[in-house]
């Protein structure tokens, strides 16, 4: 028999160059922070998550690292 799924998590993804931008630039409005969603096993995965993905604030593919929900 089959078993059952594993739990899988609901992470957010955020882009490090927009958050570390929008801290350096206190006076300019920033356009705003891009976020990705995704899931993973806490049991495979247990350190924080970071991809590679497409920022359209950026304009090019930087790392998204996972932050708290």
């Amino acid at each position: 028999m089959a078993k059952g799924k594993d739990k899988r998590t609901i992470v957010t993804l955020e882009c490090t160059d927009c958050v570390q931008n929008r801290f350096k630039k206190k006076n300019k409005k920033s356009p705003g922070i891009y976020r990705y969603v995704t899931q993973k096993n806490p049991k495979n995965t247990k350190s924080l998550l970071e991809l590679r993905k497409f920022c359209p604030f950026c304009h090019k593919h930087t790392i998204h690292g996972e932050i708290k929900n």
